[in-house]
């Protein structure tokens, strides 16, 4: 450890001084919640993120060594979205994110997913999804609300932004109807519940998440929820049952070689957190998801 302290590092994400959307890779923040269909506050996520972020700034990653300091990272701040207009942020989120190469997005809840593989699908085309989740995520309509949290993958495969045939859930445990469930499997769609996550290895996810997406390009969304609420209580839709996170960390570090063009990390809800162990979780993704980039001899470019 050297310099600065963490504590007092920049308060951007992993401290990066960089604001220009020109970078490799950009972190965006979209703190919107205005979609969520129980607890909100995912609109406080993004700076909490943030905040957090500045704890894993001590060196490099133990696991592989990979070194994120060689990356060309931006932090953008944060997103514009209008209020309580759904429509009207769904179309300000997608222009945003349509300038901007390779996007890291902290979240806001999970709708906000939508706008950004509909921006991702006009330069990219359709790409694979490695979706974490609690959550089915292809509900119709989350309550009557056409782009609810629930429904952001419903819309996603409808409108050809994913190629079903090369997405995977990693977590799903909540409640569904068996009709969703049946719907989402009959577009192709592979779910690793939660119960199968736990009878099952690190490894032998990370394999079969791999052989799913193929080589074409995939995007990474990660709904904090998808781990349990006794180390992630911070979220809007906790579910028991959940991941643990050295099976996140176990899996994610596997996951090289995926040609990703892009990720989020959503629904991190801090009133509901407890310590910023949520927020941690939530930052040390991301940081993860950097740290396979910089294993990739083409992302220093």
């Amino acid at each position: 450890m050297a310099g600065v302290p963490t504590f007092a590092s920049y308060p951007s994400f992993l401290s990066v001084r960089k604001t220009t959307p020109d970078a490799r890779f950009c972190v965006a923040g979209i703190p919107y919640d205005i979609a969520t269909s129980f607890r909100p506050g995912a609109r406080f996520g993004p700076n909490a993120i943030r905040q957090i972020s500045r704890m894993l700034l001590d060196g490099e990653n133990p696991h592989d060594w990979s070194d994120i300091s060689d990356l060309d990272i931006a932090d953008l701040g944060d997103f514009d979205i209008r209020i309580g207009d759904v429509p009207e942020s769904m179309k300000m989120i997608e222009a945003q994110a349509s300038a901007i190469d390779h996007l890291i997005t902290l979240g806001g809840d999970h709708s906000i997913t939508l706008p950004l593989l509909r921006a991702l699908a006009k330069k990219q085309g359709p790409v694979g999804l490695v979706h974490f989740d609690a959550h089915i995520d292809t509900w119709p309509d989350t309550f009557g609300q056409v782009h609810g949290h629930g429904s952001v993958f419903y819309h996603a495969i409808n409108e050809g932004l994913v190629d079903p045939q090369r997405m995977i859930q990693v977590g799903i445990r909540s409640p569904v109807q068996k009709t969703v469930h049946d719907w989402t499997t009959g577009k192709g769609v592979e779910i690793i519940s939660g119960p199968e996550m736990h009878r099952t290895t690190p490894d032998e996810i990370a394999r079969r998440i791999k052989e799913k997406v193929g080589t074409g390009k995939t995007y990474l969304s990660f709904d904090i929820d998808c781990i349990d609420p006794s180390q992630a209580p911070g979220t809007g839709t906790p579910e028991i049952g959940g991941a643990q996170t050295w099976q996140i960390l176990a899996i994610l570090r596997q996951l090289r070689g995926i040609r990703f063009v892009g990720m989020d990390v959503v629904e991190v809800a801090p009133a509901y957190d407890h310590a910023e162990i949520t927020s941690l979780a939530a930052a040390t993704i991301a940081w993860q998801y950097l740290c396979l980039q910089a294993g990739d001899s083409d992302a220093t470019r």
